[in-house]
C-alpha cells in the first residue's frame, strides 16, 4: 500500500483525477483476491484499475482504495490443428497479448493492435475496433464474485455481449432521471484471466472493415497478412491519435468518449441521407457519434475558452487534455458536444469510459 497520496492523474491515459485515498498494486491473483475481499469487508469503496484508458474520476480523487492490477501471464489451454486456447493474466497489456498472438500465427484479435490498456478490462466493455468484437474471440473468464468473494467462471454467452457493453458493465452504474451515476466505482465481477479462442489460419485473416481494406488495398472480405493487417491498424489508429504518446496530446485521452448511438429506425427519419446507418436488429439502428458531432457544428480540435480540453486535432469522438486539463474541464467539452448534438439532430450521445465520482 502506497502510504503517500497518488492521484489517478498519474494512472490514468487522460492524465486527470484527484488523489487515491490508499493504492494497492496486486502481482498475483490472489493478492488481487486479497485486497478486493479485504476492501469489501471493510465497506470501504473500491476502484478496481487496469491501464486507466477508459476512465474518468473526479477532481476531489477517491475516497478509497485503489487496487491496481499487475498480474501476468499467457498459458496455452488447448492445441489443435484448427485453433488454439489460451488464458491470459488481466493484468497483461493487451497491446502485448495482440502482438504476441500474431507472432504465434494466431488469427481473432490482430484488428485490435494498438488499443491502450490491459486484458481485464477488454471484456468489460466488449472492446471493439475494425470489423472485430473481443466477444468474437473470447471463451470464458475467470473472475472474482464480489457478491459471494468466490472465483467463478463465465462463458461468453453469460457475458450477455452487446456494442460496448457486457454484463459487468451494467453491473457498474445505474442511470438516474436520464443521467448516469456512479454508484460504485468497480462492478460486481473482477476479472481475473481471459480464455481466447484462436484460429490457425496460416498466417492470413478475412479483413471484414471497409476501411481497412482500402488501406491495405484489398477487397472486403478478402486476406491479407497478420502481420501486415496488424501495422495497418497501428498505422490507422495512429493518424487518429489513438496509440498512446506522451508527446501527443490528442493522446492524453480515454479513445473515443461516445458511443455511436443505436436508436429505432423511427428516430432517423430526419437525418439526410449522408448520415451513415448501419442495421443493429429488431427495428434498430446504429448511427455514427462522429458523423453527428461534425455536423452538428463541431470540428476538430473544438475548445471552450479557457482550453484546457478539446476535442482531438485529429478526430472528433476523442476528448483531450491539452496539458494542464481537469476532469471538469473535459467534461465541459462533452457536455457542450452533447447538448449540441442533442439540440441539432435530437440524438442523445452517451460516454463510453466509466465515470467515477461525476455526473453526465
Amino acid at each position: 500500500m502506497s502510504p503517500s497520496p497518488i492521484t489517478l492523474a498519474e494512472l490514468t491515459t487522460s492524465r486527470v483525477g484527484g488523489p487515491a485515498q490508499s493504492l494497492i498494486r496486486a502481482e498475483t491473483e490472489d493478492q488481487l483476491i486479497q485486497a478486493v475481499t479485504a476492501a469489501d469487508a471493510a465497506h470501504q469503496p473500491l476502484l478496481v484499475l487496469g491501464g486507466g484508458s477508459n476512465l474518468l474520476v473526479a477532481d476531489r480523487g477517491f475516497p478509497g482504495t485503489v487496487v491496481q492490477i499487475c498480474t501476468r501471464g499467457i498459458d496455452t489451454l488447448q492445441q489443435h490443428d484448427d485453433y488454439t486456447v489460451v488464458r491470459v493474466a488481466a493484468g497483461e497489456t493487451w497491446d502485448d497479448f495482440v502482438a504476441y498472438t500474431v507472432e504465434q500465427g494466431l488469427s481473432g484479435v490482430e484488428t485490435l493492435s494498438g488499443i491502450p490498456g490491459l486484458v481485464g478490462a477488454t471484456p468489460v466493455q466488449n472492446v471493439g475496433a475494425y470489423g472485430a468484437d473481443i466477444s468474437e474471440s473470447l471463451q470464458r473468464i475467470r473472475a472474482l464474485d464480489r457478491e459471494t468473494h468466490r472465483v467463478v467462471e463465465l462463458a461468453a454467452d453469460e457475458l450477455d455481449f452487446g456494442y460496448r457493453d457486457s454484463v459487468i458493465k451494467r453491473s457498474l452504474h445505474d442511470a438516474l432521471a436520464g443521467t448516469r451515476v456512479e454508484h460504485d466505482a468497480s462492478p460486481r465481477w473482477i476479472v481475473l484471466s481471459v480464455d481466447f479462442h484462436l484460429k490457425h489460419t496460416g498466417e492470413n485473416a478475412a479483413v471484414r472493415y471497409g476501411q481497412l481494406a482500402k488501406a491495405l488495398d484489398v477487397e472486403l472480405g478478402s486476406h491479407a497478412g497478420l502481420h501486415r493487417i496488424r501495422e495497418e491498424v497501428i498505422r490507422l489508429r495512429t493518424g487518429k491519435g489513438m496509440v498512446l504518446d506522451p508527446a501527443d496530446h490528442d493522446t492524453w485521452s480515454t479513445g473515443s468518449f461516445f458511443t455511436n448511438p443505436i436508436v429505432p429506425v423511427e428516430r432517423t427519419t430526419h437525418l439526410p441521407e449522408a448520415a451513415p446507418r448501419f442495421g443493429a436488429g429488431d427495428g434498430m439502428v446504429k448511427l455514427s457519434a462522429a458523423w453527428l458531432i461534425d455536423h452538428a457544428g463541431f470540428h476538430k480540435g473544438f475548445h471552450l475558452d479557457h482550453g484546457r480540453a478539446s476535442l482531438s486535432t485529429k478526430h472528433t469522438l476523442a476528448l483531450t487534455n491539452r496539458g494542464e486539463a481537469s476532469t471538469e474541464d473535459l467534461l465541459e467539452v462533452a457536455r457542450t458536444v452533447r447538448d449540441g448534438v442533442l439540440d441539432h439532430w435530437g440524438i442523445e450521445l452517451r460516454p463510453e469510459p466509466v465515470l467515477v465520482g461525476v455526473t453526465f
